[in-house]
Protein backbone atom coordinates (compact mmCIF):
# COMPACT_ATOMS: atom_id res chain seq x y z
CA UNK A 1 0.00 0.00 0.00
CA UNK A 2 0.93 3.21 -0.57
CA UNK A 3 0.85 6.06 1.26
CA UNK A 4 0.90 10.01 0.74
CA UNK A 5 3.06 11.78 3.67
CA UNK A 6 3.18 15.82 3.80
CA UNK A 7 4.31 17.87 6.22
CA UNK A 8 3.36 21.71 5.86
CA UNK A 9 7.41 22.37 5.95
CA UNK A 10 8.85 19.63 3.29
CA UNK A 11 7.57 19.04 -0.24
CA UNK A 12 4.83 16.57 -0.99
CA UNK A 13 6.16 13.00 -1.18
CA UNK A 14 5.22 9.57 -1.90
CA UNK A 15 6.21 7.05 0.72
CA UNK A 16 5.92 3.41 2.17
CA UNK A 17 4.16 3.42 5.01
CA UNK A 18 5.58 5.23 7.82
CA UNK A 19 7.29 3.39 10.49
CA UNK A 20 6.66 6.76 13.28
CA UNK A 21 4.30 9.13 13.92
CA UNK A 22 5.18 12.74 12.53
CA UNK A 23 6.66 15.23 14.29
CA UNK A 24 4.01 17.59 16.33
CA UNK A 25 3.81 21.18 16.51
CA UNK A 26 1.14 23.28 18.49
CA UNK A 27 -2.06 24.12 16.07
CA UNK A 28 -3.80 27.38 14.51
CA UNK A 29 -6.33 28.60 16.43
CA UNK A 30 -9.53 29.54 14.39
CA UNK A 31 -12.48 29.43 16.19
CA UNK A 32 -16.12 29.57 14.97
CA UNK A 33 -17.09 33.30 16.48
CA UNK A 34 -20.10 35.33 16.39
CA UNK A 35 -17.75 37.39 13.64
CA UNK A 36 -17.85 34.08 11.63
CA UNK A 37 -21.36 33.18 12.29
CA UNK A 38 -22.48 36.32 10.67
CA UNK A 39 -19.82 36.19 7.76
CA UNK A 40 -21.70 32.35 6.86
CA UNK A 41 -25.13 33.80 7.23
CA UNK A 42 -24.29 36.82 5.21
CA UNK A 43 -22.23 35.32 2.56
CA UNK A 44 -24.71 33.06 1.60
CA UNK A 45 -26.99 35.36 0.46
CA UNK A 46 -24.03 36.98 -1.66
CA UNK A 47 -24.72 36.47 -5.09
CA UNK A 48 -20.98 36.30 -5.76
CA UNK A 49 -20.88 33.72 -3.08
CA UNK A 50 -19.86 29.89 -3.79
CA UNK A 51 -20.46 27.64 -1.33
CA UNK A 52 -17.82 25.08 -2.87
CA UNK A 53 -15.66 24.42 -5.50
CA UNK A 54 -16.24 22.08 -7.91
CA UNK A 55 -12.98 21.78 -9.36
CA UNK A 56 -12.23 18.88 -12.29
CA UNK A 57 -8.76 18.40 -11.06
CA UNK A 58 -8.71 14.44 -10.25
CA UNK A 59 -5.75 12.05 -9.24
CA UNK A 60 -3.01 14.10 -10.85
CA UNK A 61 -3.21 17.07 -8.94
CA UNK A 62 -3.58 14.99 -5.49
CA UNK A 63 -0.63 13.60 -6.09
CA UNK A 64 0.89 16.80 -6.08
CA UNK A 65 0.95 19.22 -9.12
CA UNK A 66 0.72 22.73 -8.61
CA UNK A 67 -2.68 23.94 -7.71
CA UNK A 68 -3.82 27.50 -6.72
CA UNK A 69 -4.51 27.98 -3.22
CA UNK A 70 -8.09 29.64 -2.13
CA UNK A 71 -8.41 31.61 0.88
CA UNK A 72 -11.32 30.47 3.30
CA UNK A 73 -14.07 32.44 2.91
CA UNK A 74 -14.65 32.50 7.13
CA UNK A 75 -12.04 34.75 9.18
CA UNK A 76 -10.17 34.63 12.57
CA UNK A 77 -12.14 35.46 15.59
CA UNK A 78 -11.53 35.69 19.04
CA UNK A 79 -14.57 33.03 20.75
CA UNK A 80 -16.31 29.64 19.91
CA UNK A 81 -19.58 28.72 18.84
CA UNK A 82 -22.68 28.54 21.45
CA UNK A 83 -25.42 26.17 20.77
CA UNK A 84 -27.75 28.58 20.28
CA UNK A 85 -25.30 30.32 17.63
CA UNK A 86 -24.34 27.39 16.00
CA UNK A 87 -27.98 26.21 15.25
CA UNK A 88 -28.30 29.71 13.26
CA UNK A 89 -25.65 28.49 11.19
CA UNK A 90 -27.21 24.92 10.98
CA UNK A 91 -30.46 26.16 9.87
CA UNK A 92 -29.02 28.99 7.16
CA UNK A 93 -26.47 26.37 5.96
CA UNK A 94 -28.80 23.40 5.92
CA UNK A 95 -32.57 24.65 5.78
CA UNK A 96 -34.99 22.03 7.42
CA UNK A 97 -36.85 19.55 5.14
CA UNK A 98 -39.86 17.97 5.97
CA UNK A 99 -39.81 14.88 8.84
CA UNK A 100 -40.30 12.07 6.03
CA UNK A 101 -37.07 13.07 4.18
CA UNK A 102 -35.20 13.21 7.44
CA UNK A 103 -36.43 10.00 8.22
CA UNK A 104 -36.03 8.07 4.86
CA UNK A 105 -32.67 8.98 4.60
CA UNK A 106 -31.91 8.16 7.93
CA UNK A 107 -33.34 4.35 7.32
CA UNK A 108 -31.12 4.19 4.22
CA UNK A 109 -28.09 5.38 6.20
CA UNK A 110 -28.53 2.48 8.65
CA UNK A 111 -30.02 -0.66 6.03
CA UNK A 112 -29.13 0.58 2.78
CA UNK A 113 -25.39 0.54 3.69
CA UNK A 114 -24.60 -2.62 4.97
CA UNK A 115 -22.53 -3.82 2.15
CA UNK A 116 -20.92 -1.05 1.78
CA UNK A 117 -19.71 -1.35 5.67
CA UNK A 118 -19.06 -5.28 4.93
CA UNK A 119 -16.01 -4.21 2.30
CA UNK A 120 -14.92 -1.07 4.06
CA UNK A 121 -14.21 -3.01 7.10
CA UNK A 122 -11.16 -4.00 7.10
CA UNK A 123 -9.96 -0.54 6.38
CA UNK A 124 -11.44 0.60 8.97
CA UNK A 125 -10.20 -1.59 11.71
CA UNK A 126 -7.03 -0.39 10.03
CA UNK A 127 -7.80 3.35 10.51
CA UNK A 128 -8.87 2.91 13.43
CA UNK A 129 -6.43 1.07 15.17
CA UNK A 130 -4.51 4.67 14.68
CA UNK A 131 -6.73 6.31 17.03
CA UNK A 132 -4.26 6.23 20.00
CA UNK A 133 -5.59 6.96 23.60
CA UNK A 134 -7.90 9.21 23.05
CA UNK A 135 -10.72 9.66 25.82
CA UNK A 136 -12.80 12.04 24.38
CA UNK A 137 -13.78 11.60 20.58
CA UNK A 138 -15.71 13.60 18.32
CA UNK A 139 -17.28 12.25 14.76
CA UNK A 140 -18.62 14.47 12.33
CA UNK A 141 -21.43 13.31 10.50
CA UNK A 142 -22.12 10.40 12.63
CA UNK A 143 -25.28 9.38 10.85
CA UNK A 144 -26.58 6.05 11.75
CA UNK A 145 -23.15 5.28 13.74
CA UNK A 146 -21.78 2.47 11.87
CA UNK A 147 -18.06 3.46 13.63
CA UNK A 148 -19.27 3.62 17.19
CA UNK A 149 -18.24 -0.57 17.33
CA UNK A 150 -14.61 0.13 16.26
CA UNK A 151 -14.37 2.38 19.58
CA UNK A 152 -15.43 -0.38 22.24
CA UNK A 153 -11.63 -1.02 22.69
CA UNK A 154 -10.71 2.27 24.42
CA UNK A 155 -11.01 2.36 27.81
CA UNK A 156 -13.03 5.32 29.37
CA UNK A 157 -13.93 6.61 25.93
CA UNK A 158 -16.79 9.16 25.41
CA UNK A 159 -18.47 9.88 22.05
CA UNK A 160 -19.61 13.63 20.85
CA UNK A 161 -21.81 12.80 17.27
CA UNK A 162 -22.54 15.89 15.25
CA UNK A 163 -25.07 15.53 12.01
CA UNK A 164 -27.78 18.08 10.43
CA UNK A 165 -29.91 15.19 10.56
CA UNK A 166 -31.84 14.96 14.02
CA UNK A 167 -33.29 12.21 13.10
CA UNK A 168 -29.95 9.79 13.49
CA UNK A 169 -29.89 10.57 16.89
CA UNK A 170 -31.77 7.50 17.29
CA UNK A 171 -30.18 5.38 15.19
CA UNK A 172 -26.57 6.29 16.46
CA UNK A 173 -27.72 5.71 19.98
CA UNK A 174 -29.10 2.60 18.92
CA UNK A 175 -25.71 1.88 17.79
CA UNK A 176 -23.71 2.87 20.72
CA UNK A 177 -25.93 0.81 22.93
CA UNK A 178 -25.65 -1.92 21.06
CA UNK A 179 -20.92 -1.10 21.09
CA UNK A 180 -21.52 -1.57 24.62
CA UNK A 181 -21.13 2.25 25.29
CA UNK A 182 -22.73 3.23 28.36
CA UNK A 183 -25.72 5.88 27.56
CA UNK A 184 -23.26 8.88 29.69
CA UNK A 185 -20.64 8.52 27.19
CA UNK A 186 -22.89 9.38 24.21
CA UNK A 187 -23.76 12.63 23.35
CA UNK A 188 -25.65 13.81 20.18
CA UNK A 189 -25.37 17.04 18.32
CA UNK A 190 -27.77 18.80 16.07
CA UNK A 191 -25.26 20.84 14.13
CA UNK A 192 -22.86 21.44 11.00
CA UNK A 193 -19.08 20.93 10.26
CA UNK A 194 -18.82 24.55 9.68
CA UNK A 195 -19.56 25.58 12.78
CA UNK A 196 -19.00 23.16 15.77
CA UNK A 197 -20.40 24.50 19.56
CA UNK A 198 -17.71 22.85 21.32
CA UNK A 199 -14.04 25.02 22.81
CA UNK A 200 -10.66 25.07 21.13
CA UNK A 201 -8.60 21.98 21.82
CA UNK A 202 -11.34 19.64 23.74
CA UNK A 203 -10.83 16.86 21.92
CA UNK A 204 -8.64 13.87 21.57
CA UNK A 205 -9.71 12.84 18.21
CA UNK A 206 -11.77 13.89 15.20
CA UNK A 207 -13.37 11.05 12.67
CA UNK A 208 -15.44 11.71 9.62
CA UNK A 209 -16.58 8.61 7.30
CA UNK A 210 -18.48 9.88 3.83
CA UNK A 211 -18.37 13.73 4.93
CA UNK A 212 -16.18 16.07 3.60
CA UNK A 213 -18.69 14.98 0.14
CA UNK A 214 -21.60 16.94 1.74
CA UNK A 215 -20.38 19.69 3.98
CA UNK A 216 -20.76 23.05 2.58
CA UNK A 217 -17.42 24.48 3.32
CA UNK A 218 -14.89 21.88 3.14
CA UNK A 219 -11.75 24.78 4.26
CA UNK A 220 -13.82 25.96 6.90
CA UNK A 221 -14.84 22.19 8.10
CA UNK A 222 -10.67 21.53 8.02
CA UNK A 223 -10.41 24.87 10.32
CA UNK A 224 -12.75 23.71 12.79
CA UNK A 225 -11.48 20.48 13.08
CA UNK A 226 -8.09 21.95 13.64
CA UNK A 227 -9.38 24.31 16.34
CA UNK A 228 -11.07 21.85 18.08
CA UNK A 229 -7.78 18.78 18.44
CA UNK A 230 -6.24 19.10 21.54
CA UNK A 231 -2.28 19.60 20.35
CA UNK A 232 -0.90 16.30 18.69
CA UNK A 233 -4.64 15.12 18.64
CA UNK A 234 -5.88 13.19 15.13
CA UNK A 235 -8.34 13.44 12.68
CA UNK A 236 -9.16 10.20 10.78
CA UNK A 237 -11.29 10.12 7.98
CA UNK A 238 -12.38 7.91 5.70
CA UNK A 239 -13.61 9.58 2.03
CA UNK A 240 -14.86 9.11 -1.27
CA UNK A 241 -12.97 10.96 -3.91
CA UNK A 242 -13.20 12.32 -7.42
CA UNK A 243 -12.14 9.84 -9.70
CA UNK A 244 -8.73 10.27 -11.95
CA UNK A 245 -9.17 13.15 -14.59
CA UNK A 246 -10.24 12.33 -18.22
CA UNK A 247 -11.32 8.24 -16.48
CA UNK A 248 -14.34 7.08 -17.29
CA UNK A 249 -15.50 6.80 -13.95
CA UNK A 250 -14.48 10.26 -13.91
CA UNK A 251 -17.16 11.07 -16.67
CA UNK A 252 -20.00 8.90 -14.95
CA UNK A 253 -19.53 11.27 -11.81
CA UNK A 254 -19.77 14.03 -13.86
CA UNK A 255 -23.09 12.94 -15.11
CA UNK A 256 -24.05 11.44 -12.09
CA UNK A 257 -22.86 14.95 -9.32
CA UNK A 258 -26.12 17.32 -9.69
CA UNK A 259 -28.48 14.30 -9.20
CA UNK A 260 -26.31 12.75 -6.14
CA UNK A 261 -27.04 15.98 -4.79
CA UNK A 262 -30.48 15.52 -4.60
CA UNK A 263 -30.91 12.07 -3.51
CA UNK A 264 -27.83 11.58 -1.26
CA UNK A 265 -28.14 15.12 1.08
CA UNK A 266 -25.76 17.32 -0.66
CA UNK A 267 -23.50 14.14 -1.41
CA UNK A 268 -20.88 15.71 -4.12
CA UNK A 269 -19.13 12.82 -6.39
CA UNK A 270 -16.24 15.05 -7.77
CA UNK A 271 -14.74 16.66 -4.97
CA UNK A 272 -10.71 15.78 -4.65
CA UNK A 273 -10.66 16.00 -0.52
CA UNK A 274 -7.08 14.33 -0.61
CA UNK A 275 -6.18 17.68 -1.92
CA UNK A 276 -7.92 19.70 0.45
CA UNK A 277 -6.32 17.70 3.00
CA UNK A 278 -2.53 18.94 2.07
CA UNK A 279 -3.74 22.45 1.91
CA UNK A 280 -5.45 22.68 5.41
CA UNK A 281 -1.53 22.38 6.69
CA UNK A 282 -2.53 20.12 9.98
CA UNK A 283 0.74 21.56 12.16
CA UNK A 284 2.07 17.52 12.25
CA UNK A 285 0.89 16.34 8.75
CA UNK A 286 -1.13 13.67 6.77
CA UNK A 287 -0.79 10.31 5.89
CA UNK A 288 -3.27 9.33 3.14
CA UNK A 289 -3.72 5.71 1.83
CA UNK A 290 -5.86 5.23 -1.58
CA UNK A 291 -7.76 2.45 -2.22
CA UNK A 292 -10.90 1.49 -4.13
CA UNK A 293 -14.09 -0.40 -3.56
CA UNK A 294 -16.74 -2.30 -5.86
CA UNK A 295 -20.02 -1.43 -3.60
CA UNK A 296 -21.87 1.61 -5.16
CA UNK A 297 -19.45 1.94 -8.17
CA UNK A 298 -20.01 5.39 -8.82
CA UNK A 299 -18.35 6.03 -5.00
CA UNK A 300 -15.27 3.45 -5.55
CA UNK A 301 -12.09 5.99 -5.56
CA UNK A 302 -11.73 6.57 -1.54
CA UNK A 303 -8.82 7.89 0.52
CA UNK A 304 -8.31 6.87 4.30
CA UNK A 305 -5.79 8.25 6.78
CA UNK A 306 -4.93 10.13 9.86
CA UNK A 307 -3.87 13.99 9.86
CA UNK A 308 -1.75 15.10 12.84
CA UNK A 309 -2.66 18.25 14.78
Amino acid sequence: MMILHCKPSSPISVNILESSPPQRRRPTTIRCSAKIQKSILNSSTDPGFSKFSLCPCGRKHFLGEPTTTTTPFLPISPSHASQSSSSEVLNKLRPPKPDWYFELYGWFRSSGMERYEKEIAGYKKKLFSQVGNAEKVLEIGIGAGPNIKYYNSLPNVSILGVDPNPKMESYARKAAIEAGLKSEDFKFIHGVAECIPLEDASVDAVVTSLVMCSVTDVTQTLNEIKRILKPGGRYLFVEHVAAEDGSFLRMVQNVLDPVQQVVADGCHLTRPTGESLLKAEFPGGVDINKASLTSFFHLSPHIYGVAYN
